[in-house]
């Protein structure tokens, strides 16, 4: 990666911007230890995407991934909402923290409109726009022309445009350089590994930074939308956003890194170490599902008559592992004095927890399951 020229800084008045050079074009791929990783990643990965196959219902399962992802890519642009926070229905949730949980449903429904429209569009600047669309819709930076590329100047950290950490490129040479993006990735005459393709695409996306507000979220969640769409992953179950948010610092640096030294090396060593691990512990996660569900099967089993209601609540809860009587109520069609009769017996049974310690509107957990996530 000797020859690799990130871009140049161009002076704008004031302030300088970085104008990002071309990505379309050939590689050499001369870094040892990068290629030592990407064998590793690509081995962990395969191991990971077995599980698809291997576990019955894994969409159920799938549901939870994407929470965890919203929550944590969120937290990295400041949003402080919890998973738990993020299960409870809007009125559940106190006032003071709504517009962060609307910003972490957002999220999730940007992933899942996301992944429905690879089967109508590629991995495109028409879907990363429509997945912008999506997420900006309703919330804070709505005004900030949701799925649209900017119009104007944007700039990273600082008061202003002047003491900015980062200026990206001039709005006029977007389309440019996200169509470059498109190239690069529908090249199929490029020799290119992929991990290193969408690690690359992740960097220069950051770099360009094409919409007003939303950009980093959009980023983190095409990782994932890359690697379905060329087939590397069968189902959504790698997210890098837990990884990145515990090493925010590092996952910055590494990113300004490329710009300022032209270390892409240091980029793409961070980034596959972060698919190591997330495959790792996804495939720890996969696990112990698994263990988790035979154990739960049987405590079904033993309820008898009860066991047909149980068991739908249970496909709830490995979608939604936080609930209260009216969602009891609505899966199974139970009355509500029946829905609380279940409820008992699923706590005594030590599937559900109840987590606000009131008489009135509670809420239940189920704890087992939501730790394999918390983990």
């Amino acid at each position: 990666m000797k020859e690799f020229k990130a871009g140049q800084y161009i002076k704008q008045g004031s302030y300088k911007s970085f104008q990002p050079n071309s990505i379309n074009r050939p590689w050499i791929m001369d870094d040892m230890e990068v290629l030592q990783l990407l064998g590793i990643a690509d081995r962990e990965l395969g191991r990971l995407d077995m599980y698809s196959e291997y576990i019955p219902n894994i969409e159920l399962f799938i549901s939870m991934h994407v929470l965890k992802e919203a929550t944590q890519s969120s937290k990295i642009e400041g949003t402080q909402t919890n998973m738990e926070e993020a299960l409870l229905d809007k009125e559940d949730v106190p006032l003071d923290k709504r517009n962060d949980w609307e910003e972490v449903q957002n999220y999730i429904q940007a992933m899942n409109h996301a992944m429905g429209a690879l089967d109508r569009l590629p991995f495109s600047s028409r879907l990363i726009r429509e997945t912008h669309k999506t997420l900006m819709q309703g919330v804070r930076g709505e005004q900030k022309q949701p799925g649209e590329f900017r119009t104007s100047q944007n700039w990273i950290g600082g008061a202003s445009i002047n003491d900015a950490v980062f200026v990206p490129p001039v709005h006029t040479s977007i389309p440019e350089l996200m169509g470059d993006i498109e190239k690069f990735e529908h090249n199929e005459e490029l020799y290119f590994p992929e991990l290193l393709k969408i690690a690359l695409i992740h960097y220069q996306f950051e770099t360009i930074h094409p919409f007003l507000d939303g950009n980093g979220r959009v980023g983190r969640l095409m990782i994932t939308l890359y690697l379905v769409s060329r087939g590397i992953l069968k189902k959504p179950i790698l997210y890098l956003s837990d990884f990145l948010e515990r090493n925010r610092r590092y996952y910055y640096d590494n990113l300004m890194r490329v710009r300022e030294a032209n270390d892409l090396s240091r980029w793409f060593k961070f980034f596959l170490q972060g698919v190591i691990e997330i495959a790792q512990k996804g495939i720890s996660t996969f696990d112990g599902i698994l263990r988790l569900q035979k154990e739960i099967d049987i405590k079904i089993k033993s309820l008898g008559s009860r066991a047909v209601n149980a068991q739908k609540v249970l496909e709830y809860l490995y979608q939604r592992p936080v609930l209260n009587a009216e969602n009891v109520r609505k899966v199974t069609g139970l009355s509500m004095p029946s829905a609380y009769s279940l409820i008992k017996e699923l706590e005594a049974q030590g599937i559900l927890r109840e987590i606000t310690g009131g008489q009135r509107s509670r809420v239940y957990e189920f704890s087992d399951y939501l730790n394999l996530f918390r983990s």
